[in-house]
């Protein structure tokens, strides 16, 4: 059987672990455009889990474990990866309700049940993807479950499962047999769940990478934190000198040996003295060699730091009242940039969230926003694929009436908020937003990541790329000719109107050459406005009606 505090272990360990190799998972991305990358995503997600791991007791039960991690990370889930992880992790407290110790029978009804709600959660789901590597190593698991008894072996049989159906995921999916990659999801996952083994066989929690030695099985707080910890005890204490005693420089020399932020400090009958270490009782048995203490004190950093932590959430917890209801709808909308977060606001939104590509919001993070409008139901305009999904999570998590209107660019969000009617009711409005924002056609501008090959054509790192509602049309080197390229297939008949909004990577003196051109080649019948929104990531955001 494995206990709570073995598989809070394992969760631990899987964060840290995922966090270690989260760039060879981002990587594995195909896409060259710059994006919220997959392994930062699950990364990020499954550390705020740890965060609220830290603190649990070692005799916590198999389901509160459980429970806790993934209620943290559904409210921490950052991009699709993040969120169908979240949903995974959600099949263990399922699974494991009201468990003190999990056996094999437990495990592969709790992996099943994480698979059928990642399932649903995806309108349309592919195979290929971390879907089909967690569906098939549950299948495993079922079979495996059948032949023993042992969740070690158990688990052993689901990683090996998820390795071979990871390995195949490219004869599922063209787009990574051409770039010669497994899917980027399915490796996070292969990644998460080893590490998850490797604490089920007896191994010890890893090092976070990054952490100047500390053991990370103590920092897991700090080492997602601002603060890294070092060492773990603040050791401070006098020393009554004896007679004759060596000089505190000796002192001093010693305890840096054993820590750091060392002070030692003498005068004629004391030395005083302050360090940072692991191993407390060797400064004091140093210190005794010296003379007699006084004043003695120990404290634990790591300890202090996490309850400051534990006490800042539940502060910002309980800081969160949501706001009293004087209109019937309000809006949150995800958006990056002073000039496109302004054009929202001028349009009705109550609270902007900041972010978009490369920045992809938590659930919690548009939870807290939906909250702090003053409306019976809101309306949320993620304004990009990737955080659709965590913006639907927030749905069942919210006690706020929420409706998402999947907005994927931010002329489509723009949209469906021109076409709010005050005077109208829920579902017209719904409807009538969800219409106009699907009539829209939006063409970026933007820059290589990464080296790719899409579509038989080689791109380079650096190299100006054009997409036309989503997929890639233009490869160029100079960024306005890209932008007209983009807008002339996004023309169609009876078009009339043209907005480009330009980012802060644009200067205006460029984007006036770009008008002055546009204008040129398409003449008087189309009206083409400009506009700064200062976006990152994208030179160019262009809507075409």
């Amino acid at each position: 059987m494995i206990n709570g505090s073995l598989l809070k272990n394992a969760f631990i360990s899987a964060a840290i672990t995922i966090s270690n190799q989260k760039r060879t998972v981002d990587e594995l991305n195909v896409y060259p455009v710059p994006d919220g990358d997959t392994g930062t995503n699950m990364s990020m997600t499954l550390s705020n889990a740890m965060t609220e791991l830290s603190g649990a007791p070692d005799d916590i039960s198999a389901f509160e474990a459980a429970d806790i991690c993934a209620s943290a990370m559904l409210r921490g889930a950052r991009g699709n990866s993040g969120v169908i992880l979240s949903l995974l992790f959600r099949g263990f407290a399922k699974g494991f309700s009201g468990k003190d110790e999990i056996g094999c029978d437990d495990i592969v009804n709790a992996l099943a049940l994480g698979v059928e709600d990642a399932y649903k959660a995806v309108m349309n789901p592919t195979e290929g993807t971390i879907l089909t590597v967690a569906r098939v190593a549950s299948e495993k698991a079922a079979q495996s479950a059948a032949l023993t008894n042992d969740p070690v072996i158990l688990w052993t049989d689901i990683c090996s499962a998820a390795e071979e159906a990871l390995e195949k995921t490219p004869d599922q999916l063209p787009v990574l047999k051409k770039a010669k990659v497994v899917d980027a999801g399915g490796k996070g996952l292969t990644i998460i769940w080893n590490a998850m083994l490797e604490i089920f066989k007896g191994g010890t929690i890893p090092e976070l990478l990054g952490s100047t030695g500390a053991s990370a099985a103590n920092t897991t707080v700090g080492d997602f934190d601002d603060e890294i910890i070092t060492f773990t005890y603040c050791t401070e204490f006098i020393v009554r000198k004896n007679s004759g005693c060596p000089d505190a420089s000796r002192l001093k020399a010693f305890l840096e040996t054993i820590g750091d932020c060392v002070v030692a400090v003498d005068d004629d009958d004391i030395i005083k003295v302050h360090v940072h270490t692991d191993h407390p009782g060797k400064a004091i048995e140093e210190g005794l060699t010296f003379g007699s203490l006084i004043n003695l004190k120990i404290d634990n950093m790591r300890y202090q730091h996490e309850n400051k932590a534990k006490d800042a959430k539940l502060t910002r917890e309980k800081n969160i009242v949501p706001a009293e209801p004087v209109k019937d709808f309000g809006f949150v909308v995800v958006a990056n940039g002073s000039g496109i977060e302004e054009m929202f606001k001028n349009l009705g939104a109550d609270c902007i969230v900041r972010g978009g590509q490369t920045m992809n919001p938590s659930t919690d993070d548009i939870i807290r926003a939906v909250y702090s409008v003053p409306a019976e139901t809101v309306f949320v305009l993620p304004n990009n694929k990737n955080i659709i999904m965590a913006a639907e999570q927030a749905v069942k998590l919210s006690e706020r009436k929420i409706c998402v209107i999947p907005s994927r660019t931010i002329p489509q969000g723009m949209s469906a908020m021109l076409n709010y009617d005050a005077d109208g009711d829920f579902d017209s409005n719904r409807l009538n937003m969800t219409r106009a924002m699907e009539n829209v056609a939006t063409g970026l501008v933007t820059f290589a990541a990464r080296d790719s090959e899409m579509d038989g054509h080689a791109i380079k790192k650096g190299e100006i790329l054009g997409l036309e509602n989503g997929k890639l049309a233009v490869i160029e080197k100079n960024v306005n000719k890209a932008a007209y390229k983009v807008t002339k297939k996004l023309m169609h008949s009876g078009a009339s109107y043209v907005t480009i909004i330009y980012g802060a990577d644009v200067a205006e003196s460029r984007a006036d050459e770009l008008r002055e051109y546009m204008v040129s080649k398409f003449g008087s019948s189309v009206d083409v406005n400009f506009i700064s929104g200062a976006q990152p990531v994208y030179y160019y955001i262009i809507s075409v009606e």
